[in-house]
């Protein structure tokens, strides 16, 4: 997978995702230095005698560090040009340890259950859950950290992303500098709209869409006219308390009553417009079922589809897909807690150099040329400059392939091969632009409602995909569905979330 292909491919399946992935404008220019407090330079004058009595130069430390994504071939090479680097530049190597994405969760919980030696390691929302492992105390906190060995990124990425993950009023990851909104856009293959000389400004809600599938259904038998998977919802005017369970607050909430989305008028309304698509042939009648549509995608067998945006996102899938791609916005850009969540770095709270490993966080987030080579490898092996900030990769690339949206800092990252040159002025004119959501900043505490909540989820798997798919006519199973969330706890997960965000309202003056 090309660089520009992986770098958006988890923005697309977070959102969850999720999220999708920056870098930056850095190059070899204006590297902060960011070594720490070293030790290996002090020395003390003995004040009694003639002779200077000089400190023992501090011995090398070699943190261990977990993160996600495919272990890579070329690990172990770009690592040994990276640990000369962190040597000179803070006395410290790493041990670099990838696992895979579908099994990082499960693997990092009975580890650090076990208390395998660690000091750093990858979090986030969707991945070894950041705030209920905060919770537990898997993670140290990094308040004084962040002030003493930690000021460069706190100088450096913007403070919502340290603002907005906290837990309970304190740090305990480094997020990643990267998009901070989420905003969903309707995405169309640019070359059915112009075909038929469609008008995608036109569109601005789901229901918006029919004119333009009705006429690819009636032209294009070939073409499946929404391409959906089961994991769908409409876009709500709501800030859910857990993603995709049915509780949560108005986005433009004054009192920040929680309310249950199936009983509003909203929901009932957006899953008839679901189910006239569904009924039409819009969707595939085995969209409940599906987890991919990757295949239409590669075919160029799709008119239409919702996804998470970022700047230049539409070359990025055009680039992707070999044909271009074209988007307007479905929704606000919002932040939410897990957009800011979406990428973290830990320090474990067994870790034996706490200080070390944020020394090593400092120099990630601050120093390009650091960043830089663990993201993209080593120059001539991997990519080759072609120009001070800009990259080209090589053919083994392939073998050094990194998650770039999981290491940190990427507005220092090169930029690629066609990126325009103010791509991450465009990423921070994106940041800025973010509305803060409702519920931004409250982290919900299900432990006294667990039973709640996994009853609530046997039944979320029953009845979601079918009703928000529009698989099943709403106006029978929308109270069917309520009656079975009612009866496995759903009020008082409700009630819960209340007492919970009226204590958080009060003390944050809400």
């Amino acid at each position: 997978m090309s660089k520009k292909k992986k770098h958006f491919s988890l923005l697309l399946t977070t959102l969850l995702t999720i999220s999708m992935a920056l870098s930056a404008c850095g190059g070899n220019n204006n590297t902060k230095n960011t070594t720490g407090t070293g030790g290996n330079n002090a020395a003390a004058t003995n004040t009694t005698t003639d002779a200077p009595d000089t400190k023992p130069a501090e011995e090398p430390v070699e943190l261990i560090w977990y993160t996600i994504g495919a272990p890579q071939k070329d690990l172990d090479k770009v690592m040994e040009e990276v640990n000369k680097y962190t040597l000179d530049k803070i006395n410290a190597t790493l041990d670099v340890k990838m696992i895979d994405f579908g099994d990082y969760t499960q693997k990092m919980q009975v580890m650090v259950a076990s208390g395998e030696p660690m000091d750093i390691l990858f979090t986030c929302s969707w991945a070894f859950d950041y705030v209920q492992n905060s919770r537990k105390g898997a993670f140290l906190q990094l308040d004084d950290l962040l002030k003493d060995q930690g000021k460069g990124i706190v100088d450096t990425i913007d403070p919502a992303f340290l603002e907005g993950s906290k837990v309970d009023g304190h740090n305990y990851a480094i997020p990643a500098n990267k998009e901070l909104p989420a905003q969903e856009v309707y995405r169309f293959n640019k070359e059915l709209l112009d075909k038929y000389n469609l008008d995608l400004t036109s569109v601005k809600t789901l229901a918006d869409l029919e004119p333009l599938l009705k006429t690819i259904k009636d032209n294009e038998p070939e073409i499946t006219p929404y391409a959906m998977v089961k994991d769908f919802m409409p876009v709500m005017p709501f800030d859910y308390v857990i993603e995709k369970m049915p509780m949560a607050v108005y986005m433009d909430t004054k009192d920040y009553k929680v309310v249950n989305i199936l009983e509003t008028p909203e929901i009932k309304e957006a899953l008839q417009t679901v189910r006239k698509f569904y009924q039409a042939g819009y969707i595939s009648p085995e969209v409940a079922t599906t987890t991919s549509v990757d295949d239409l995608y590669k075919a160029g067998k799709w008119f239409t589809d919702r996804a998470a945006t970022q700047p230049m996102a539409d070359n990025l899938w055009s680039a992707s897909y070999g044909y271009p791609v074209v988007s307007t916005p479905a929704g606000q850009p919002y932040i939410y807690n897990w957009s800011v969540m979406g990428s973290m770095q830990a320090i474990s709270a067994n870790s034996e150099y706490p200080e070390k490993a944020m020394e090593f966080l400092n120099l990630l987030n601050t120093d390009p040329v650091l960043r830089n080579m663990i993201d993209s490898g080593i120059e001539g092996v991997h990519y080759e400059k072609i120009s001070d900030n800009m990259i080209k990769n090589l053919p083994d690339a392939k073998n050094y392939d990194m998650p770039t949206f999981s290491l940190g800092n990427i507005m220092i990252n090169y930029l690629n091969e066609g990126d325009p040159e103010n791509k991450w002025e465009e990423f921070k004119t994106f940041n800025d632009s973010g509305i803060n959501a409702p519920l931004l900043g409250f982290n919900f505490d299900t432990s006294n409602i667990t039973n709640e909540i996994a009853a609530v989820q046997n039944v979320k798997e029953e009845f979601w995909a079918p009703l928000m798919t529009g698989s099943v006519d709403p106006d029978e199973y929308l109270a069917k569905a309520n009656e079975k969330f009612k009866a496995a706890g759903l009020d008082n997960i409700i009630a819960e979330a209340q007492t919970q965000i009226d204590a958080w309202k009060a003390a944050n003056n809400k």
